[in-house]
């Protein structure tokens, strides 16, 4: 011990005879934004939470004098030494690079990936990938130095289940929607009501059955008390949406200026300014004129067909499912796209909750209801909901669904007879009693010279002579 003091004392000569040494760690920003960013941080320290305060400064017992070094930099002399502490550290407020993009290449491709995952076999997904590694850096390129635009549509006319107008953004918009889908949908639907199941993960079809199947249990007691139903439906959903009211709801939640710049150009994208249409052309007078995105102003309707007008249906009508949970206080209500069912004991209290609804709908979101598809009856008599109805102890395929799956096995190709028969036993396997379906169906199937799986649930390829 009696050594160490002695050791001590010259470390301390030593330390004390050292020359000072300044460190300027601050990196300089670039632009304009670099003397602003020295001016606001000079004398300032970010702790933990990233919020900016003053130095604490305490005078010690022992003299010194404080010297500035430069900005960001604080010089302590003494009598006995002289050292130089960094204190400050760069706060993160706005500059030139505020708006920079925040994405990877990686994101991107993984949303490339995301896109092909089911049509990989289409033409402009086949022509994007002969070549793949110069079409993503140039697609990169642009989103960076925010000189992407949305490129062609196509449109077309589908008459299954009726007719309707679709409007397919190309390959390479594609995989900007889901760009930006993987970016703010997490957020999105983490506020999302759990009875909310259009186009959400996990959240399909049958998610929605089930889901208003235990609804009606719960009320009814297992069947056994009366209850009623009302079943509404927005009229000419999709070409009528707001997009200013969806900009609004966006810009709640989404902050980043770039990502919100983003959504905004893809919101806002009018297809009908560059599109070519494929198909028959008298097949566009099926569609009614009502129902048409060509016929409505440029500020209403999102194209039926991509992602992001799926997204940004759910974003809009979120303010409706807020508002019957939580203003209405309905405990039992069920939404698919626009479709939605309230449930409770009184036809009464329903008739007031849509007249309710129908107010809301209008002021807040500019919409309103379908008086033709507007239902109000006990729950006894079956609730037709995503494709099934729901009955007292059992769930079946909706008959109108039933009938066309067994004509369109009837007269489908045998090339694609493999295909059909199976889509359309999956969709008889979510119903809770469509085995009867699934043996009506099979019938067909071997009469068209198939095999079917002994539990009627798959049919095979027929063998070629």
């Amino acid at each position: 011990m009696g050594g160490a003091v002695p050791q001590i004392a010259r470390f301390m000569e030593v330390k004390a005879a050292m020359t000072e040494r300044s460190f300027n760690l601050v990196v300089p920003l670039a632009h304009e934004a670099t003397d602003m960013r020295i001016a606001d941080t000079t004398g300032c320290v970010r702790d933990r939470s990233g919020a900016v305060s003053h130095l604490n400064i305490r005078v010690s017992d022992m003299e010194s004098t404080m010297v500035t070094a430069g900005p960001g930099i604080r010089t302590s002399t003494t009598a006995t030494r002289t050292t130089t502490t960094r204190t400050t550290r760069c706060a993160r407020v706005p500059s030139a690079d505020w708006n920079a993009p925040d994405f990877t290449f990686s994101e991107l491709v993984q949303a490339y990936f995301d896109c092909r995952r089911t049509k990989r076999n289409s033409p402009t997904a086949l022509a994007f990938e002969a070549n793949l590694e110069s079409n993503l850096r140039q697609l990169n390129d642009q989103l960076v130095d925010s000189s992407y635009t949305p490129g062609r549509s196509l449109c077309f006319v589908i008459t299954r289940p009726k007719a309707r107008e679709v409007w397919a953004a190309d390959f390479r918009d594609r995989i900007v929607h889901h760009l930006l889908h993987n970016h703010i949908a997490p957020r999105f639907y983490a506020s999302f009501i759990a009875d909310s199941c259009a186009c959400i993960p996990g959240r399909g079809t049958l998610y929605g059955a089930k889901r208003l199947e235990s609804k009606v249990r719960s009320i009814t007691q297992n069947w056994s008390r009366p209850a009623h139903y009302l079943k509404c439906d927005l009229a000419n959903f999709f070409v009528s949406i707001n997009k200013h009211i969806v900009r609004d709801q966006l810009a709640r939640r989404i902050h980043e200026p770039w990502w919100m710049g983003l959504a905004e150009t893809v919101l806002l994208h009018d297809p009908r300014q560059n599109f070519e249409y494929r198909g028959d052309p008298d097949r566009m007078n099926l569609v009614p004129p009502h129902k048409r995105l060509l016929g409505q102003p440029a500020h209403l309707g999102l194209p039926i067909g991509n992602l992001s007008s799926q997204f940004f249906a759910n974003v809009y009508l979120d303010e409706l499912d807020q508002f019957v949970k939580h203003r209405l206080r309905c405990r039992y209500y069920i939404r698919y796209v626009d479709d939605f069912v309230l449930l409770h004991e009184s036809s009464a209290w329903l008739n007031d909750a849509k007249r309710e609804i129908e107010i809301h709908l209008a002021n807040a979101l500019g919409a309103r209801l379908n008086p033709t598809k507007t239902i109000l009856q006990p729950i006894a008599r079956g609730i037709d909901f995503v494709g099934q109805v729901i009955k007292p102890w059992r769930r079946t395929l909706r008959r109108r669904t039933f009938n066309d799956a067994l004509q369109r096995v009837r007269l489908v190709t045998d090339s694609d007879l493999f295909e059909t028969g199976n889509s359309y036993f999956g969709l008889m396997r979510q119903a809770s009693h469509g085995h009867h379906d699934r043996v009506l169906l099979a019938k067909e199937l071997l009469r068209r010279g198939h095999t079917i799986k002994s539990d009627l649930t798959k049919t095979f390829r027929r063998k070629s002579k």
